[in-house]
């Protein structure tokens, strides 16, 4: 190798541990000098021809006991076939990645490294030497230690890469879903598992990661030992070392196996509905959309799915939107969610969604079926009726179809003593009792079926706790296509009407007393008429007798 010639007393001008750069080769001094990173200079039997300050403060060797030395001296026997195997590589490609080297320092402590070299080459550009940069691999491998502890019975998929996508730690979760033996798998980048394009997309997921902290739902499509294309979803966070640095990823792939099958019957279910109706994932992401959703929104396909929710909401409403997710996983189904979406052109157009559970084969919540109703007709309905109940002197409001009051009059706050944010969006069975809730969804029902309702009893309960009795009477609120949407109630306050009834209850009960009375008085009165007059015919009697009786001494 006469293109390199080692520094010596014969050559002063060299440094004490950069080689003489003779006619013909690469100035590799300047690469090295300043480089952070281990870097040496090799020839094509590993011997090591040059090194920068880096490497001998890994090593903790001086510069006599590296410079002209094999770096078998450094490495294991078995480490020496890999490490001239990546000279080989080095010479038939032009670079060598990710070669693991476990040197031993001055201090005989082992020291795992990553090896990336590349050729090293004359002016004729003959492969002549390698440039060898090492990594150590300390810190990361702590942190995969620490990263073990967690990820090995994570139920999901669950793996450990460095920044380059190599893979270092993976748990059975992962063998178990791409059926991959433990040694076909680590130490493989994961670009041997997906497409050129997926990986070009999971290298900007790393970028992500390492500018953000974290990459959200990346698709990845990996084949399994068995050929099958296996769907997943991929969330990633970054692996720190113990300065905070990011030092790899620690990625969750979610099976989508299930989802896209219970997309496919959704699918079936959702495509002519006549509604908005759209299928999310449980982070917000739209898997599916209908007609009806690009007819409302004015996007083009590409331009909602794979898109998060977020993309077309408010931040506030975002938050909305992830707590009615957390519902439909927690109860199954969410109701009357207001959602106030950007349309294409800009328009803010406002909707009610309800959504419910998106199960798979095994009943697990895995994503959300969501129904929009287009709101712009009811509020339009509203701006209406707005005109007509604003000053009405009886308590109106106006619900939906549901019991949810939307809006409501100054005389209803007045009446039941509340603000209007605790009565608007709230449900009227939040003032009455359960089964007069039944009676007003009754009434609700034949204001759909007839128009009209009259005097349904409802006794609100007030903000003071008095119970108020009114009567309901309510008509049919509908939109420009006839269609009922909503109902128009009018209460009566009953308290003076009940308290008329009271008096006219407590006069009557007064009047039967005294009729009582009369009736005793009479029948006192009538009888001692009933005794004079008996009385008088006795004496009546008594004088005939006595006439009798002195007509008959005379004769």
């Amino acid at each position: 190798m006469s293109d390199y010639m080692p520094a010596t007393a014969a050559n002063p001008s060299s440094t004490r541990h950069y080689p003489v750069k003779s006619h013909g080769s690469l100035d590799a001094d300047i690469i090295i000098k300043n480089a952070p990173d281990p870097v040496f200079v090799s020839d094509l039997e590993g011997k090591i021809l040059s090194a920068n300050d880096a490497v001998y403060e890994l090593l903790g060797f001086r510069t006599d006991e590296v410079l002209e030395q094999s770096l078998s001296r450094f490495i294991s026997p078995e480490e020496t076939r890999e490490f001239t195997a990546a000279l080989r590589e080095v010479i038939e490609r032009g670079v060598t990645r990710n070669t693991r080297l476990n040197p031993r320092s001055a201090s005989g402590e082992i020291i795992p490294t990553s090896l990336n070299a590349s050729a090293l080459r004359n002016a004729d550009g003959h492969a002549i030497g390698a440039i060898g940069i090492l990594r150590d691999m300390r810190e990361l491998d702590k942190a995969l230690a620490y990263a073990d502890s967690l990820i090995k019975n994570a139920p999901d998929p669950v793996f450990v890469s460095d920044l380059e996508g190599k893979i270092l730690s993976a748990n059975d979760a992962v063998y178990e879903l791409l059926g991959f033996r433990t040694d076909e798998v680590l130490e493989q980048s994961l670009s041997r598992f997906i497409s050129p394009e997926e990986t070009r997309e999971f290298t900007a997921a790393l970028r992500e990661v390492i500018e953000r902290g974290v990459t959200r739902n990346a698709r990845l499509n990996p084949r399994s030992a068995s050929g099958e294309i296996i769907p997943t979803s991929l969330n990633a966070s970054a692996l720190r070392n113990s300065d905070g640095h990011v030092i790899g990823a620690i990625g969750i792939l979610r099976d989508m196996r299930e989802l896209d099958k219970a997309l496919a019957y959704a699918d079936s279910l959702i495509k002519n509905a006549p509604d908005p109706v759209f299928v999310s994932d449980l982070e917000g992401k739209i898997l599916s959309a209908n007609d009806a959703v690009y007819e409302l929104l004015g996007f083009r396909t590409d331009e909602v799915l794979e898109q998060s929710l977020s993309r077309f909401i408010s931040p506030e409403e975002t938050r909305e939107f992830t707590a009615a997710l957390r519902e439909v996983i927690e109860r199954g189904v969410t109701r009357n969610t207001r959602l106030n979406p950007r349309s294409a052109s800009g328009e803010i157009i406002p909707t009610s969604l309800n959504a419910s559970a998106l199960r798979d084969a095994d009943g697990r919540a895995i994503g959300a079926i969501g129904i929009l109703r287009d709101m712009r007709e009811l509020d339009k309905a509203l701006a209406y009726s707005d005109s007509l109940i604003k000053n009405a002197p009886d308590p109106v409001f106006v619900s939906d179809l549901e019991g949810k009051i939307l809006q409501a009059n100054d005389a209803v706050y007045e009446l039941l003593g509340f603000r209007p944010d605790e009565v608007l969006e709230q449900s009227l069975s939040r003032f009455i009792g359960p089964e007069e809730t039944r009676e007003f969804l009754a009434a609700l029902r034949e204001v759909i079926a007839r128009g009209v309702t009259r005097n349904a009893r409802l006794n609100p309960r007030s903000a003071s706790g008095e119970v108020i009795p009114t009567t309901l009477n309510a008509s049919a609120l509908r939109d420009t296509d006839g269609r009922v949407i909503g109902a128009i109630g009018i209460l009566r306050d009953m308290r003076a009407y009940e308290k008329v009834l009271q008096d006219l209850q407590e006069s009557k009960a007064e009047l039967q007393e005294k009729i009582l009375d009369l009736e005793k008085f009479e029948e006192v009165v009538v009888g001692r008429e009933l005794k004079m007059i008996a009385l008088e015919k006795r004496i009546e009697n008594l004088l005939l007798q006595v006439d009798n009786r002195e007509q008959g001494i005379k004769q």
